[in-house]
């Protein structure tokens, strides 16, 4: 059986993690021997620190994993990539994972309601468990759960901030910009 979400601290799962700057904050990665197991906001709900794995200084080619994962996120960030190409083994239950695997179909630019997730796990009336998984997704960003909205296309709660939220939609132009005029 998988840890849990909240068991994510065990020392048995993690072997290696870093921190990296981003536009929006620091955030910490962390791998398991199968991928990319995290990927939190400084001060992200459900934010695992401290966690039981050495660490790796983000321009040392001592984890290419970490490296890797290091890179994209950066290219996101600058506009450059939308799409990840990581070995991901993020920790939780069969429900979440199911939950996680649908927030990777959705593409860049485009947003989904909880609602939405819901219908496309065959389980329509699982809203608020929907949205239970979302928040708990230990891969910010990559396993895009920013792309979720409310029923009403409203921005709802994100475990790294609305704000950051909202600056991540726009950065993929699903949400208007705040410097754009019209």
């Amino acid at each position: 059986m998988r840890p849990s979400s909240d068991d994510v601290r065990h020392a048995g799962v993690w072997t290696a993690q870093m921190r990296i700057d981003t536009p929006l904050g620091g955030m910490l990665l962390a791998r398991t021997l199968r991928g990319l197991g995290g990927a939190w906001f400084d001060a992200q709900k459900h934010h695992p620190e401290p966690l039981a794995a050495p660490w790796h200084l983000a321009s040392s080619s001592l984890d290419p994993v970490l490296n890797r994962a290091a890179e994209q996120l950066q290219a996101y960030f600058l506009g450059q990539r939308m799409r990840f190409d990581l070995a991901l083994d993020p920790r939780g239950t069969p429900f979440q994972q199911q939950v996680w695997r649908a927030l990777l179909e959705i593409p860049a630019g485009q947003t989904r309601s909880y609602g939405d997730i819901a219908q496309a796990l065959g389980r329509p009336s699982a809203v608020r468990a929907v949205g239970g998984a979302v928040a708990r997704n230990p891969i910010s960003v990559i396993v895009p759960c920013h792309r979720v909205l409310g029923q009403a296309g409203t921005l709802t709660g994100y475990a790294g901030g609305v704000e950051r939220k909202q600056a991540l939609l726009e950065l993929e132009g699903a949400w208007p910009s705040r410097t754009s005029s019209g």
